[in-house]
């Protein structure tokens, strides 16, 4: 005899009951604890080589991780999850690293000399990459993250170009590479250029890629100069939310954007510039910044171990040695820019 099944008042079987395993956020969790012991250990690894940032070690480890058998499939979903919504909550708490007070104590001739480097390197990197062949996504990538903050910059980049995850990749390796050459030749260099304290210091600031790059960098030169190149960089990461912006807008003019809408401003640019305004206020405690930092570094991190998990190594070595010519060049105009500007306005 055969079982009575039952339809619902449109005639069709009545959908099968979900299993509590089938719950989105139970599908998430695996790619979450990945997410999560990922930015453990480079928060591990980093202080263990001072040249390298957490950001930089998270997304080799998860280029190791991304081209292995370790990492499951179930995991891929949450790990594509929580990179995105990592890397927007990052980018924004970025801002509270920088007060406009600490931009306006530079003076004018400091702040035109930064904007003039970002401005002229930006371009000039994708005008470097048009010529040497280099992808559109790559070149994009490169320009922002050696004219603007390293790797936290081609984060908030990469969310408003069409590129391969493999590109991101390549950009933050180039970034790691040049800027760690950059730490010794900076202080070798700038004697020769007749820059000394302060001005090494800010010499370094308005150069150098990462954060980290630019404080061992300006650090032979003593504190008040490691202080001074602090302060230059960060004052470029301001130029990170105009940036980011105006690509976007001419990205949607010219078509180049994903099939996805995106807004005319992202929100998080838009969060960024506002946690500006946060910390100009005086209101937040030194240690309530100290906490913010290293959970913007944790967050960024994460995004970037998420990044590096999607990476195919095949597809990175077919960059071959362009890719490496158009960092090389990035790095000689930022500094010789930074350099020919700081003497003229600065």
């Amino acid at each position: 005899m055969k079982a009575m099944t039952t339809t619902n008042d449109t005639g069709t079987m009545p959908p099968a009951p979900r299993s509590r395993h089938d719950h989105p956020r139970t599908r998430l969790l695996p790619g979450l604890l990945v997410a999560g012991a990922g930015i453990a250990v480079a928060a591990g690894i980093a202080p263990l080589v001072p040249a390298l940032s957490a950001l930089t070690v998270a997304v080799v480890l998860g280029v190791l991780l991304g081209n292995t058998r370790l990492l499951p499939e179930s995991a891929r979903p949450g790990l594509a999850w929580a990179t995105r919504r990592m890397l927007r909550a990052g980018v924004v708490l970025l801002g509270l690293q920088l007060a406009v007070d600490q931009v306006v104590g530079l003076g004018a001739g400091t702040v035109l000399a930064i904007v003039v480097t970002v401005a002229v390197t930006f371009a000039g990197t994708c005008l470097l990459g048009r010529l040497l062949g280099v992808s559109r996504g790559l070149t994009m990538l490169v320009a922002t993250g050696f004219s603007i903050c390293g790797a936290s910059a081609i984060a908030a980049m990469e969310g408003v170009v069409r590129r391969k995850d493999s590109e991101v990749a390549t950009a933050i390796a180039l970034v790691t590479l040049y800027g760690s050459i950059a730490i010794v030749a900076v202080p070798l260099a700038a004697p020769l250029l007749g820059l000394h304290g302060e001005a090494l210091g800010a010499w370094a600031g308005v150069s150098v890629h990462e954060v980290a790059q630019v404080v061992a960098a300006a650090s032979p030169a003593g504190a008040a100069a490691v202080a001074t190149a602090a302060v230059v960089k960060l004052s470029r990461v301001v130029l990170l939310a105009p940036l980011v912006a105006g690509v976007s807008v001419l990205q949607r003019r010219d078509g180049a954007t994903s099939s996805r809408r995106l807004p005319l401003v992202p929100v998080f640019v838009l969060g960024f510039l506002a946690m500006i305004g946060v910390r100009s206020t005086g209101l937040l405690p030194d240690v309530a910044l100290d906490v913010t930092a290293t959970v913007t570094s944790l967050l960024l991190a994460g995004a970037l171990f998420g990044l590096g998990c999607g990476v195919r190594l095949r597809e990175l070595v077919r960059t071959g040695p362009r890719a490496l010519l158009l960092g090389l060049g990035a790095t000689v105009l930022i500094g010789a820019t930074g350099y020919a500007s700081l003497a003229l306005l600065g």
